[in-house]
């Protein structure tokens, strides 16, 4: 007489345990970094950066080279959207994989945003190689965050590196082409307000280097990138 008592008491006990139950947050194990790694410095400032002013639920993460590093005022640009910066200047497709948990994983993003490959392609890194790098990097990130989408910013066509143009057009072709494969990847071509109607350069929109954009070259990628971005 006493088993239908004793049987709704641990009904009663389980639906308060379901009640009071909180959903794990999302960990990622960080792998140790390396003491000879040359991005080590960059990856603790990460880390320091996160401890100090924790990241925003599902954010947007801009990562890749300098153009991202550089780019101070993107919270500024997309004041409406949850933006995160972690570019690295000088880093390359590869880097990024190596640093994968530590740039976009933990940050369990709604979308990635990449711009990554034109020191890829300077180093000579052959066009095939680099195109295989960006399928592994977007393969891991579908196998790891299946709903995460992926934006991928175009190479460049920059002053510094005109001579290579024909290699970073051939990568940007071979990228595009694997991305339209799949709905959760785009491309945005910023060439398009990167150069003049003769198809040169905007001299203007670049620092003394002629590699890296000043604020008005930010100014002509923010409102072309916009309508790519998750609300």
């Amino acid at each position: 007489m006493r088993l239908p008592s004793l049987l709704i008491g641990l009904g009663l006990l389980t639906l308060a345990w379901i009640g009071s139950f909180t959903p794990p947050v999302f960990a990622v194990e960080l792998p140790a970094l390396a003491a000879d790694d040359r991005w080590a410095k960059e990856m603790l400032a990460f880390a320091a950066a996160d401890k100090a002013s924790p990241p925003p639920e599902r954010p947007i993460v801009f990562t890749g080279s300098s153009s991202i590093r550089l780019w101070k005022d993107l919270a500024t640009d997309y004041p409406n959207l949850r933006v995160m910066n972690r570019g690295f200047g000088g880093s390359t497709l590869k880097d990024l994989l190596r640093h994968f948990e530590r740039t976009i994983l933990q940050y369990n993003p709604r979308q990635v945003v990449i711009y990554s490959g034109t020191n890829d392609v300077n180093a000579g890194r052959p066009v095939d190689a680099v195109v295989g790098d960006l399928k592994e990097l977007v393969d891991r990130i579908h196998r790891e965050l299946p709903q995460t989408r992926i934006l991928f910013v175009a190479l460049a066509l920059n002053p510094a590196r005109w001579e290579k143009r024909a290699l970073m057009i051939e990568a940007n072709c071979g990228i595009a082409a694997y991305l339209a494969k799949d709905p959760r990847d785009s491309v945005v071509n910023v060439n398009a307000v990167m150069l003049e109607s003769d198809g040169q350069p905007k001299a203007y929109i670049f620092i003394a280097d002629r590699l890296h954009m000043n604020r008005k070259g930010y100014e002509l990628w923010a409102p072309l990138i916009r309508p790519y971005l998750l609300p």
